[in-house]
């Protein structure tokens, strides 16, 4: 079974995944443009896959349907997730080491910010995701 690690900039809180990540998906949308500075690039796994240690994350409910978890330390993102659902996306720059993961699509091209170019990867709609 594959282990991944991965945790905040200041170490405060660190997870471990037991099992399978989904490719890397860019989402550009306002919000996690806003949430990680840039658009943010994220995988994804059961939440029971997840074991958080050290500090416990903070939740923001940055929507009705979701909140995003951070470290209350050093600010940094980790974790969204969509409220009833089983799934947890993790940041892929929160990962410790080599992932081995591609990123495969992407969402809200049409939201992205003029500062970048939109990666040349298949666009699709939220609601096509998990």
């Amino acid at each position: 079974m594959r282990l991944t690690k991965g945790s905040c900039l200041c170490g405060a809180v660190t997870y471990e995944v037991r099992g399978d990540l989904r490719s890397i998906i860019a989402c550009h949308c306002t919000q996690c443009r806003k949430a990680t500075g840039h658009y943010a690039a994220a995988t994804q796994t059961l939440q029971e896959n997840v074991r958080i240690d050290g500090n416990t994350p903070r939740w923001f409910r940055s929507s009705e349907q979701a909140e995003r978890g951070f470290c209350s330390t050093c600010g940094g993102n980790l974790f969204w997730r969509r409220l009833q659902n089983p799934h947890i996306s993790i940041w892929a720059g929160t990962i410790d080491g080599p992932t081995g993961l591609k990123m495969e699509s992407q969402l809200y091209a049409d939201s992205a910010g003029d500062y970048y170019e939109v990666p040349d990867l298949p666009r699709w709609e939220q609601s096509r995701l998990i």
